[in-house]
């Protein structure tokens, strides 16, 4: 073992001490899930108890979860959205107490208008720190390795911009990363000022610089695993000009990054490396797996879609143990998975009241509702939070599944986001953003599109596609402008589309004219499974099952006829299908 990693194990040994009493700790007072659960929503209630919203809704004198289901219905962020932009305005005590301090606002898409701005407290960063000291000494201890050597985590700014009051808004992942003590920051390989730099491209090329420059490597992490290949691929892009910067010590220009940045990244970027940079040039192929050998493993989510990037993972990364770091979201941390290979873990019982809706029951007027100590192992159910940041009964629209108990602590895993928003790439696209987008597009261009559907498509990067009757856009010329202009609405609609659009974690939306009739012969498949009737029936405007694509638009009978293609469009020249006499109905209430 070099000097260097000597050094590196021995100052992470009391960052470690510290947060091996922590899991300790947590893990002794979580043994009664009921018990624990119940623990929190009184803390939780009486931490915000002084808030104008709990006082209106009688939360102040609840004394049990039942009578605290009585006092409210589920809800979503835009029940919550007025409360939060008074927070924003400057008036806290909207939803919060007096002893808990805001901090920022943690930015998602919204699923109707605009983004979501999530209050983060004192209290919310604590419980969410937790979480994370719980996780990753599990991992540290697991793959000892990654103690003498470096970290390299991709985040972003905490502080991309203020409200009017001058909160700061960005990501929770860099408010965690700021707030590091020097002594676990200087085991990261890329400093905080990288997440400064405003253009996606030359962002993860300064990270890039940074962190291959070491070759002490043992662990890789960030929150989608789409986002390694992508810097993966940009690396090999730019092998030549990563590899002379690290030799001379620079930062090449043609990337857009501002001065005080760079005299903030300076003392990293300004050492000269030329041993290192021979041998970067040496290597016969410039992959994450070559340049940095030595690491153990592999930290991002692997549940749901983003499952499907893993194989190319390991292909670039090396067959290593890959660990989900748990279901979480800008409103909070869900699950703590304590192995590699799966991605289901404990409920963070201490940091969230949590409550579930069986999928079965999800949409009824008046769904059962259980708490975590009812979960049943195999069973898919739409997860509620009640959090620090004053949400409660918050639907997330995230579909879980029970896979088991540790003790009496139930596991879940992340299935996918609910039946009508699609999550490729974290991009969180709703049926609303996608119904909204070409509507617009309808009435700016007169187009006569009355019915389509979107669906994700897998490749390389996946994206999305919009299937349209071909009665609608015959040719392929008015289809490419038609998609142009919906992938542009979208990116105006959803910032984390626009953000996975911008830096080519996600492909331009492309459109596909299906024959006349596609639609009807969808309709009758899906009452057929369904066995609903025609007068219940809402056509999809968003199907987010990958399935569906190869299913239905590439089936044996579609696939034979010849395609004509453009940059944006997929333009299938087909026969009109048999027309269905069925009639369409697809502004009514619910899904069949």
């Amino acid at each position: 073992m070099s000097l260097v990693s000597q050094v590196r194990a021995i100052v992470g040994a009391i960052p470690r001490a510290s947060a091996r009493r922590t899991a300790r700790r947590y893990f002794s007072t979580i043994a009664d899930c009921r018990s624990a659960q119940q623990a929190t929503l009184r803390r939780l209630l009486e931490l915000n108890a002084g808030s104008r919203f709990s006082r209106q809704h009688g939360l102040d004198r609840v004394r049990s979860p039942e009578e605290f289901c009585q006092r409210l219905p589920v809800a979503t962020f835009d029940d919550f959205r007025p409360w939060v932009e008074e927070v924003k305005a400057g008036r806290h005590d909207a939803l919060l107490g007096d002893k808990n301090r805001l901090l920022m606002f943690s930015l998602s898409s919204g699923t109707t208008a605009g983004s979501k701005y999530i209050p983060i407290t004192e209290a919310f960063l604590r419980d969410y720190r937790r979480g994370w000291q719980v996780w990753g000494i599990g991992t540290l201890d697991a793959h000892p390795g990654v103690n003498s050597r470096q970290i390299v985590q991709i985040t972003s700014d905490y502080d991309r911009f203020r409200t009017a009051g001058g909160t700061p808004c960005g990501s929770i992942s860099g408010l965690v990363s700021a707030m590091q003590m020097r002594i676990v920051r200087s085991m990261y390989s890329i400093p905080l000022a990288v997440a400064k730099i405003a253009d996606p491209v030359a962002r993860y090329y300064a990270a890039l610089r940074l962190s291959i420059a070491d070759r002490d490597v043992g662990m890789v992490m960030t929150a989608n695993p789409g986002t390694l290949i992508h810097l993966a691929r940009l690396a090999e892009e730019h092998r030549e000009t990563l590899i002379r910067d690290i030799a001379e010590g620079t930062l090449s220009d043609q990337f857009p990054v501002s001065a005080e940045v760079r005299r903030m990244l300076a003392p990293q970027t300004s050492r000269r490396n030329p041993r290192r940079a021979r041998e970067l040039a040496a290597l016969a192929e410039f992959r994450p797996r070559d340049y940095w050998p030595e690491t153990q493993v592999v930290a991002v989510w692997t549940g749901g879609t983003t499952s499907a990037y893993l194989p190319s993972v390991r292909r670039l990364y090396g067959n290593l143990p890959i660990r989900d770091h748990g279901l979480s979201a800008s409103e909070g941390r869900m699950t703590i998975p304590l192995e590699p290979g799966t991605s289901a873990g404990v409920l963070d019982l201490h940091s969230h009241y949590f409550e579930f809706i069986p999928e079965r029951e999800y949409g009824s007027s008046s769904p059962v509702v259980l708490q975590a100590h009812e979960l049943e192992e195999g069973q898919r159910y739409y997860i509620l939070l009640t959090t620090s940041s004053g949400l409660y009964r918050y639907d997330i629209c995230d579909v879980v599944r029970c896979t088991g108990f540790r003790g009496e602590l139930p596991m879940c895993e992340f299935l996918h986001k609910g039946a009508h928003i699609g999550n490729l790439t974290g991009e969180k696209i709703t049926e609303y953003q996608v119904v909204n987008a070409v509507r617009r597009v309808v009435e700016r261009s007169h187009v006569p599109v009355d019915q389509f559907t979107a669906c994700p498509v897998w490749g390389d990067p996946p994206n999305y596609a919009l299937l349209v009757e071909e009665k609608a856009l015959p040719t392929s010329n008015e289809m490419h402008r038609f998609v142009e202009e919906v992938d542009r609405e979208l990116q105006d609609q959803n910032c984390e589309y626009a953000d996975k659009r911008m830096t080519g974690r996600l492909g331009l939306l492309h459109g596909k004219v299906v024959p006349t009739g596609f639609f009807s012969e969808l309709q009758i498949e899906r009452l057929k499974r369904s066995g609903g009737t025609e007068e219940q029936y809402k056509h999809p405007s968003l199907i987010p099952n990958l399935d569906f694509w190869p299913q239905w638009v590439e089936r044996p009978a579609v696939a034979a006829v010849p395609l004509e293609r453009t940059e944006a469009a997929d333009v299938l020249a087909l026969p009109a299908a048999a027309s269905s006499t069925l009639p369409m109905h697809p502004n009514r209430s619910r899904s069949a």
